[in-house]
């Protein structure tokens, strides 16, 4: 009995010792796994980003030829969920640089953004660089007012050459516009009326005008869309997409700027705190603001962010007569006027 409890007890101390030999095992296994999430962590790197489709997909492009170690994902967003993701997820956000969020949006996150204070600022126009250095100019773009001329003299009207034009009964159903609340395309054209007009007599023409709009989008890109698929005849819409739509799929597209000027918004681009110390990050965005910027402006929008550019691209308007934007970049009040709108 004796022996046999003994032979029990080496046998339980046989199982311990083989079970102890398996823990350096499985430590070395973990380690390997946590090493290799964290590359993949490290390999990765996310972006959010309010550009159109075309531009989207160059970026892509030329970020996956120079950049085919790292995983590298572009999220589109509408300006206003861009604007409100960033504000809702702080730092803690899973995106590591920020592309195209309009001025006035990254105004109200920057204590989110890293310090930009070590890139040469050069060939910027010194008006775009903030003093705080949190972000970078991305790009400036216009608005205009967007027609197929085809379409309206197919239906007998005649091309709008004003804005109050716009509120003849004739054009019901036929103007597209983007919503301000989600579209900075949309804000800049409330902006424009408001600072020609004064506030009331702005916000009582949108009230007019709504009663022949067709639609309020959620991206700028809409009404150039509605009237590339016949929807509408009409858009307050974005110059680059308009010009876009000409070039690429040959639409019969004009921009006419009224007697105000065309309304105008700019973007930048920034990092997330805390995410430039990372190598993956730091080269993706060296390469945003030495090629990305670059390539966009040569490519779509030619409107003038850097002290020697030129607008080369067919079709887009050259010295567009920029109306007063001023007070766009103010976020407390586009805040106000967007309270007030109910569209």
């Amino acid at each position: 009995m004796l022996n046999k409890t003994r032979g029990g007890r080496t046998g339980m101390g046989g199982r311990k010792f083989r079970f102890l030999g398996i823990i350096p095992l499985v430590a070395v296994l973990l380690a390997a796994v946590f090493t290799g999430c964290a590359s993949q962590k490290d390999n990765r790197v996310i972006i959010y980003t309010s550009t159109e489709d075309f531009r989207t997909e160059h970026m892509q492009q030329l970020l996956k030829e120079k950049f085919p170690q790292y995983d590298i994902t572009l999220q589109v967003l509408s300006t206003g969920n861009h604007a409100a993701k960033i504000k809702a997820e702080g730092v803690s956000t899973e995106a590591d640089i920020i592309l195209n969020l309009e001025t006035a949006y990254l105004e109200g996150v920057r204590d989110v953004l890293a310090d930009l204070s070590s890139y040469d600022t050069g060939e910027f126009l010194p008006e775009l660089i903030p003093g705080h250095r949190r972000y970078l100019p991305w790009d400036k773009s216009s608005g205009a007012v967007v027609i197929n001329r085809a379409k309206l003299e197919s239906l007998g009207l005649p091309a709008p050459a004003s804005y109050e034009d716009l509120l003849d009964p004739r054009y019901r159903g036929l103007i597209s516009m983007p919503n301000p609340k989600t579209s900075g395309t949309g804000y800049m054209f409330l902006v424009c009326l408001i600072n020609s007009r004064g506030e009331d007599a702005a916000f009582a023409y949108f009230d007019a005008l709504a009663e022949n709009i067709l639609q309020f989008t959620t991206s700028g890109s809409g009404p150039v869309n509605a009237l590339i698929q016949g929807e509408a005849a009409i858009g307050l819409g974005m110059t680059l997409t308009a010009t876009q739509a000409v070039n690429s799929r040959g639409i019969p597209l004009e921009m006419l700027f009224f007697s105000e000027g065309a309304p105008s918004i700019t973007t930048g681009m920034a990092i997330i705190k805390g995410k430039e110390s990372r190598p993956a990050v730091k080269e993706v965005f060296d390469f945003a603001i030495t090629t990305l910027v670059r390539e966009d402006k040569e490519l779509y929008c030619p409107e003038a962010i850097f002290k020697d550019q030129v607008n080369t691209i067919p079709n887009y308007p050259k010295n567009i007569p920029y109306a007063d934007m001023a007070g766009v970049t103010d976020l407390a009040r586009k805040e106000q006027l967007l309270e007030k709108w109910k569209y």
